[in-house]
């Protein structure tokens, strides 16, 4: 049984709401990051990236001078390569369930945070998170790995790949 288990699917269809239930609901150990959209009067302007510690730092804003884009948003490379890629460390030091939530785009940008992705197959640290569903040359390697369980989540099996994952989880942490 692969020690990585990612959830795709497309935007909005619940991935990071299942990542956060499963914590709560598992009361496992764990260390890393989710991204959580950032809105003013209603409308989207941006992401932020938030550690499990309760850190949050900017990811990505509509207006934020920065070379790497994505849409409309200005990504925060640094974010990722500064408090993500430390609390996947922490995870790492500590042997216990990294999350990574997600990996995309804004994310790819860090060649820092894909070399600690590596590191967490390498060292067999278990490892929860998510993957766009778009492709991209880096993640498509990364969903093909051997070391990797990757599931697709839709608003109808919610149910199913909760308790499924919920499985996975007692299976490979205990």
């Amino acid at each position: 049984m692969p020690r990585c288990l990612l959830l795709t699917g497309r935007p909005g269809c619940g991935k990071t709401t299942l990542v956060r239930k499963v914590l709560r609901l598992s009361g496992v150990r764990a260390a890393g990051f989710y991204t959580e959209e950032v809105r003013h009067d209603g409308r989207r302007v941006g992401f932020d990236l938030v550690t499990l510690r309760g850190t949050r730092v900017p990811l990505a804003r509509e207006g934020l001078p920065s070379p790497h884009r994505v849409g409309r948003y200005g990504v925060e490379v640094r974010s990722v390569e500064v408090e993500g890629v430390s609390a996947l460390e922490e995870a790492l030091a500590g042997g216990y369930l990294a999350v990574v939530d997600e990996i995309g785009k804004m994310e790819l940008f860090s060649g820092r945070f894909r070399d600690t992705v590596h590191r967490l197959l390498d060292t067999g640290v278990p490892v929860l998170g998510t993957v766009m569903l778009a492709p991209h040359p880096w993640a498509d390697r990364l969903k093909q790995d051997d070391r990797v369980d990757v599931v697709g989540l839709t608003a109808q099996n919610r149910g199913q790949v909760l308790e499924q994952t919920l499985a996975w989880l007692k299976e490979v942490v205990g």
